[in-house]
């Protein structure tokens, strides 16, 4: 049985006048502009070795048989356990970042290219061969940002500030958070992942990797977004190397065609 129901929409939150850039990461899953850190749980990784047990048991079972059914089953809601324990927390840090910030700014991140794993290069001294890629050590960045649930966060995001009154600005994904120094905008050619911590030629400001990119997110995001913070999606950021891309009209993403060569 099934029924409909009108019900008042959801009251909107008291203004707090805060604003706060949000940076996710793997080692942290997300740094705000304030300098907090939210640890990453790491659901998937906590179940591996169960997880990988119960698909040891399933691949000896013969197919058909009942113990099979019910090896496949265990394996199914071990699963459905760390997909309610992610979700859990995901809607937990979205609902409380909502409640506290009147206005988020995040990187609009291609999870999808970012987890995709390279072609395989031929070896041009041995016919046949291929050069390696790193695509072994690439899996297991590809299972930790699945795990963190990056896209999922976003959309909670999304839809928790339309519903709580709040503004949500969503920034470039190439503007340079990490390697520009928050204090006097210098910008380093370069910044290996492994460096969490590096210091500003220019004003020798000891800068913390993500606290850091996150303070240039909230700055990139409020001067997006000017006087009306409801308007910004981001494209109009600065953007070093490469042209400037198109200046976006609506919040809404847009598909990734840019790099990405046409059969």
């Amino acid at each position: 049985m099934s029924f409909a129901v009108e019900v008042a929409g959801p009251e909107q939150s008291p203004a707090t006048g805060d604003v706060a850039g949000v940076d996710l990461g793997i080692k942290d899953f997300a740094v705000t502009s304030d300098g907090e850190k939210i640890p990453n749980p790491r659901k998937l990784a906590r179940r591996a070795c169960a997880l990988a047990r119960y698909q040891r048991r399933l691949a000896r079972c013969q197919k058909g048989s009942a113990n099979r059914i019910k090896a496949k089953a265990k394996v199914a809601r071990a699963h459905r356990k760390v997909r309610a324990s992610r979700a859990d927390f995901l809607h937990r840090a979205s609902t409380r970042l909502v409640r506290e910030h009147d206005v988020l700014v995040v990187e609009d991140l291609a999870v999808r290219d970012m987890t995709r794993r390279p072609a395989p290069r031929p070896d041009p001294d041995r016919p046949g061969a291929y050069l390696p890629n790193g695509a072994a050590a690439k899996a297991g960045l590809n299972k930790s940002i699945h795990d963190a649930g990056w896209g999922e966060f976003r959309r909670q995001l999304e839809y928790k500030a339309a519903r709580y009154g709040r503004h949500l600005i969503v920034i470039d994904r190439w503007y340079p958070s990490s390697k520009t120094c928050s204090a006097c905008g210098y910008l380093l050619s370069d910044l290996s992942l492994k460096t969490r911590h590096w210091s500003c030629p220019s004003c020798r400001t000891r800068h913390d990797r993500d606290i850091n990119a996150a303070k240039n997110i909230c700055a990139a995001g409020l001067a997006v977004a000017g006087g009306n913070p409801g308007d910004a999606c981001g494209a109009d950021v600065r953007r070093h190397g490469t042209p400037r891309p198109q200046s976006a009209v609506k919040q809404e993403p847009q598909r990734v065609t840019a790099g990405i060569p046409r059969l």
